[in-house]
Order: structure tokens, then C-alpha cells, then sequence
């Protein structure tokens, strides 16, 4: 009686939070939201952590910085906007750091570290000045159906790499063999999240990713974890405010602005192609074309950003894997608190987190693509100053294998066909602001 009771007040407590009755949800459904949120993204642990060691990093700090940091920006994205929607260091965003910023243009670790911090100062003030609310807001109707139908088809696209479905060796894209175990349990995986979605099977996803990953630990295309639990959590100490050990002089220096001025680029962008994106899929776009708590959702990413360098990781951003608990039915920031428990967690259960094969999240990946692909529908083709722009944000993300480049392509593609067909009803001054510094992007920066 006791424990129901409880179970009762706890309920309470976070129907009083997250408002679920009004948001036609319940605990039950949220939490397995986030569980599959958190099993499609989980991969980032390791790859983030392996990612930023090549730079010279502590692989097993990190590893709790990533932790750390999602968790953070997970919980501040819960209670200041009440959605659904998970974070943690971005891919991409990552690759840059290591293989840009540290290897390829030189600079140490500890100076990347320091750009990510300063650009997630910026991304504070300028979302409290409400400068990221308005971006999005300026971007067209069409333009927003394009970006959430690209980011599917980016979803997609890294669900078959991953997968391994797609070979991408030697640079080239090809399907790989079907001789090879591990893909056909991708396809195997596929196979089953796509019968559970079409017989409407509640938590299709996250069931289809158990699914597959027990098939390839039971036949041995996948290794068994040799332990689920571990104590021995690794020090943050490696990582932990090295941001502000670069010397003074290098700080008030022209290497220090290119670098978080290049963060600062395509984080900005890639975060709002991302928000918008998941957003949509989510119905939180309002019917003026605008998400009403665009500015707690981009202040949740700007502070993870900021944490995320004092402890020692790359950009942190909104992640796209967030769709998959939005189908599972996710509704409110109970799906992004439930994400930011499991990483906490996950710095106990690392063993098994890291022995779910990609295989398993690729296939889910691969259908919510799909899902997010029925934007397709509210693009008009039949009027090509919107069609063509709108084609070059979707079809970019993917082949570019950035959001980022996708939405710059199609904003200044939009502006330019506007002006040049005497539609200027169309456009606003912030699209061809917008679209003058992508351009000078192009022209000045390499």
C-alpha cells in the first residue's frame, strides 16, 4: 500500500513538471522515449571519447566529460523547455575539434577546448539577446520542411554507414556484401523495426534495437559483454579545465578568433538545422511556422556547450537521434530527463551501452529517416524559386554530410531567386543579411 502510494506521488510530481496529461502523454510512454533516445545515441560515448583522444586527449575522461556534459544540457533542455528532445557533444562538431582545429590547422587540444568555451559564451548572449530565435524564425515555410526532410535523409544515410549497410571505402558509396554477417543483421534489424512500426507495436524502436542486438550476441556476430558493471569510472582530472591553461597572449590573438569564429559557424547552423528539424518531427512548430520555446531549447545547447568545455569535450548540440523517441511517442522533457539519467548511468554500465552493435541502432536510424521524410509533402514544387532552394537543403545534408552547408546552400539560393523573379514579398532583411555572410563565408574562408 505504501509503495503504491508512492508510486502515486512520484507520478504526481512529474505530471505537475512536465504537464503529461496536457501534453497527451504519460510517464510510461515518455521513459520508454527516452530509452530509445538514449540507445540510438549512446554510440557517442565511445565515439567521442576515441574521436578527441587522436587529438591528444584522455580517452577515459572524455568519456565522462560526454557523460557529464549530456546529462547537463539533457537536464537544462527538460526543465526550461519541457521537450523531448536530448543532447550531448555532436558528430561532425567533434571531427572538426580533432581533425581540423588540432591536427590538420595545429593547434593544441587545450586552445580547441578554450574556442568551444568561448563560442558557448557567445551562443549564451546571443540567444538571451533572442539573435538564434530569430534565425530560425526568418527561415521560410518551405525551407523548414526541407531541412526536417534533409535531416532525415542525413539520419538515413548515417543509419546504412553505420549499419554498415553503405560501404564507404576508398571514399565511394556502394552497397556492401551480403556475404558479410554483420550486414545481414542490419538488414535482419531493419526488417524487424520495420514490421513492428507498420503492426503499430508500442516502443517498436527501442524493442527492435533489443531484438537485433540479442540475435547478434546469440549467434556470435556480436561479442558478448564480459561484464555489464563497472565501478572504476575514469578520472575527469586529464580534461577537467585545461580550456584555461593556454597561455594569455594566445587567448587576445587572430589564431584564437578564426578558431571559435569557425565553431561559432557551424555550430550555429548545424544546431538550428538539428532543432528545427526534430521540432517539426515532433509537432512542436506552432501554425505561424515558429517553435515557442526556441530560445530555452537553443540556451539548453549554449550552456551544455559551456559545461561541456570545462570538462573537457568538444560542441554540445542538439542530436538527431532525438526523432527516434519522439516516434516512440516522447512528448515532454520526461523523454530528455530520462536521456540525461542513462547517461549518468552509463558511467556504470559502459560495458553494455558499448556492446549494442550499430547494426541495431543503424536499422532504427534508417526508419526514422523515413518517418521524418513525410516533409517532403509540405514543399512547394510547383513553384521553383521554392522548389530549387528547398531541393538543395535536403539533397546537400546528406552528400555533404553536413546540415550546415545544406541550409546555407538553400538560404542563399531562395534570397537570389526572390530578388531575381521580383519576389521580394517573400523575403525578409534578415534572409539577405543571412545570406551576405554566407556568402562572404565562401569568399574569405576556406
Amino acid at each position: 500500500m505504501q509503495a503504491t502510494q508512492q508510486k502515486a506521488n512520484q507520478n504526481n510530481l512529474l505530471e505537475k513538471v512536465f504537464k503529461l496529461s496536457e501534453h497527451g502523454t504519460n510517464v510510461k510512454t515518455e521513459i520508454i522515449a527516452g530509452i530509445t533516445t538514449f540507445m540510438t545515441m549512446a554510440y557517442i560515448l565511445a565515439v567521442n571519447s576515441n574521436m578527441l583522444a587522436e587529438a591528444g586527449m584522455d580517452a577515459g575522461a572524455v568519456f565522462v566529460a560526454t557523460a557529464l556534459s549530456a546529462t547537463i544540457s539533457c537536464f537544462v533542455m527538460a526543465f526550461l523547455s519541457n521537450y523531448p528532445i536530448a543532447l550531448a557533444p555532436g558528430m561532425g562538431l567533434n571531427a572538426f575539434f580533432a581533425y581540423t582545429v588540432v591536427l590538420q590547422m595545429g593547434y593544441t587540444w587545450q586552445m580547441a577546448l578554450l574556442g568551444v568555451f568561448i563560442e558557448g559564451v557567445l551562443f549564451i548572449i546571443l540567444t538571451v539577446t533572442s539573435l538564434r530565435e530569430q534565425i530560425i524564425n526568418c527561415i521560410p515555410k518551405d525551407l523548414k520542411n526541407a531541412v526536417t526532410a534533409g535531416v532525415g535523409l542525413f539520419i538515413a544515410s548515417v543509419g546504412m554507414t553505420n549499419a554498415g549497410i553503405i560501404n564507404t571505402a576508398n571514399g565511394t558509396l556502394a552497397l556492401s556484401s551480403l556475404h558479410d554477417p554483420l550486414v545481414v543483421l542490419s538488414v535482419v534489424g531493419l526488417g524487424i523495426a520495420g514490421i513492428l512500426v507498420c503492426r503499430n507495436v508500442r516502443g517498436a524502436l527501442l524493442l527492435s534495437i533489443l531484438l537485433t542486438s540479442a540475435i547478434g550476441m546469440l549467434t556470435g556476430i556480436v561479442t558478448l559483454p564480459t561484464k555489464i558493471v563497472s565501478l572504476n569510472v575514469p578520472s575527469l582530472a586529464p580534461t577537467f579545465m585545461q580550456a584555461f591553461s593556454v597561455p594569455l597572449e594566445k587567448i587576445f590573438s587572430l589564431d584564437m578568433v578564426i578558431v571559435v569564429f569557425t565553431f561559432l559557424f557551424m555550430d550555429l547552423f548545424d544546431s538550428v538545422g538539428f532543432l528545427v528539424g526534430v521540432a517539426a518531427k515532433g509537432n512542436l512548430i506552432d501554425e505561424n511556422g515558429k517553435i515557442p520555446k526556441a530560445k530555452q531549447a537553443m540556451l539548453a545547447d549554449a550552456i551544455g556547450t559551456t559545461v561541456g568545455a570545462v570538462l573537457g569535450t568538444s560542441t554540445v548540440t542538439c542530436f538527431m537521434e532525438s526523432s527516434a523517441g519522439i516516434s516512440e511517442g516522447g512528448k515532454t522533457g520526461l523523454t530528455a530527463f530520462t536521456v540525461g539519467v542513462l547517461f549518468v548511468l552509463s558511467l556504470f554500465l559502459a560495458p553494455l551501452f558499448i556492446a549494442i552493435p550499430s547494426q541495431a541502432t543503424g536499422a532504427v536510424l534508417i526508419i526514422v529517416g523515413v518517418m521524418m521524410a513525410s516533409c517532403f509533402k509540405g514543399i512547394d514544387f510547383e513553384d521553383y524559386t521554392n522548389a530549387i532552394p528547398a531541393f538543395l537543403t535536403f539533397i546537400l545534408m546528406p552528400l555533404t554530410n553536413s546540415v550546415a552547408d545544406g541550409i546555407i546552400f538553400g538560404i542563399v539560393s531562395y534570397t537570389l531567386l526572390k530578388l531575381v523573379t521580383n519576389k521580394k514579398e517573400d523575403i525578409n532583411i534578415s534572409l539577405i543579411v543571412l545570406s551576405l555572410i554566407f556568402i562572404c563565408r565562401f569568399v574569405f574562408l576556406k
